[in-house]
């Protein structure tokens, strides 16, 4: 079913400087990557220092996936009434409450508070996840892609920063290790707090507020839609097992904290620096053709996760799920934005941005617990059946577009 004509000129609503909208939003995108970078390599350990039951060492970042799961729709939905600006600023307000949840948990000894930062900490992420369907709006449709990518690539940045900022902060206050890592958190989320302010995206129009669009449940009947929201969920809830369990593997296999942080940072450098150029291979090649490029790097993944449990395989591996990700994410996002008009902009994003961390939620919460009772090669085996299973979808989708194109027919959503 082709997507109705949506009324009124979508290109007014756009800001005026768009350049400036999407580099405000890729540096805030920093601030927000290098946190959730310091607490996936921190939380799992400070977890296990500070649970009684060793299995539960990755609940605080689990439960991080559950807030963001449990936020989406409302995060979406609150920015539809209010606007970008105010819904990221109440975002940020969430991330500096978290840190301070998480310093607290931290310094008292207390496993149930500092997993409650965790959920706190998720509710921040529902927000800035949205950054990059902001930067999407902020630009023409042939730029959206790009647009897209180029808000992602703060993550190369808060790579780098986020290791030696993590390595740097592990022990500055003395009271207890990794506190001095979640003060850190907070000063992060009050500076794009204050750089959200000069974000120049008009609110909502009144037909964005008033208007509902078609039922979601027909919306989500189309395969384009179906394939869009499959890729990103099995590609982030893939990312988010194996990363998750990624700390507690090495640790178990001899290897120390700064070997840690250098395959994670190697990881975070794979989900991002394909951002350089994932914009140019989409308008190139297509979304859907870097969708399946992103299940065979799944797949090579988990063909190196089982070659054996040394530095070279962890690095290797942990950077071929970055690169995984980055087109599984961005090619999803991309195609995701092709099946909804403007009135269902929020609906659609906020449905689909909870199914993605509904499969964070279930795949970090399973992390923990596959690994403490089958070992680290179960983690990489779990995910073999769902990257089959986009793979098939995602050529199936393919040959459907191109008969489309052959018998020319209308292209259908």
């Amino acid at each position: 079913m082709t997507i109705p004509p949506v009324k009124g000129d979508i290109g007014s609503q756009l800001p005026a400087h768009p350049r400036l909208t999407v580099l405000v939003l890729a540096i805030c995108q920093v601030l927000a990557m290098t946190a959730a970078f310091m607490i996936i390599v921190v939380s799992a350990l400070a977890g296990q220092m500070l649970a009684a039951d060793k299995s539960l060492a990755t609940l605080p970042v689990s439960l991080m996936f559950v807030g963001n799961m449990a936020m989406t729709i409302p995060a979406s939905l609150l920015m539809k009434r209010v606007g970008r600006r105010v819904g990221f600023t109440v975002g940020a307000a969430f991330g500096i409450g978290a840190a301070l949840v998480g310093t607290w948990g931290l310094l008292s000894g207390n496993f149930t508070i500092f997993a409650l930062g965790g959920l706190l900490q998720g509710c921040y992420n529902a927000f800035w996840q949205y950054y990059r369907f902001a930067a999407a709006d902020a630009v023409t449709e042939d730029y959206k892609s790009r647009a897209i990518s180029y808000v992602l690539l703060g993550g190369v940045v808060a790579a780098v920063i986020g290791r030696e900022l993590a390595e740097f902060t592990a022990g500055l206050v003395q009271a207890a290790q990794f506190a001095g890592s979640y003060l850190a958190m907070a000063a992060l989320a009050a500076f794009a707090m204050v750089l959200i302010q000069l974000i120049a995206i008009p609110p909502p129009s009144e037909e964005e507020r008033a208007g509902a669009g078609r039922p979601l449940q027909e919306i989500s009947r189309q395969p384009t839609f179906l394939i869009a929201v499959l890729a990103a969920m099995i590609g982030y809830g893939s990312m988010a097992l194996v990363m998750t369990a990624t700390p507690l593997a090495m640790q178990g296999h001899g290897h120390s904290f700064p070997d840690t942080t250098f395959v994670i940072q190697w990881h975070a450098l794979g989900m991002f620096v394909p951002s350089f150029f994932t914009g140019h291979l989409i308008r190139h090649f297509g979304a859907v053709r870097i969708i399946l490029a992103g299940t065979v790097a799944m797949l090579a993944m988990i063909a190196v996760n089982m070659s054996g449990a040394g530095m070279l395989e962890y690095w290797s591996a942990l950077l071929l799920l970055g690169i995984g990700w980055n087109f599984m994410f961005i090619g999803g996002s991309t195609l995701l934005t092709e099946v909804y008009t403007l009135p269902e902009k929020a609906k659609v994003q906020g449905i689909n941005d909870f199914l993605v961390f509904g499969a964070n939620a279930v795949a970090s919460l399973s992390s923990g617990v596959i690994f403490a009772r089958f070992g680290w090669l179960a983690v990489s085996y779990a995910v073999i059946l769902p990257m089959i299973v986009v793979l098939v979808a995602a050529v199936w989708l393919r040959l459907k577009r191109r008969a489309a194109q052959h018998t020319g027919a209308a292209p259908t959503a």
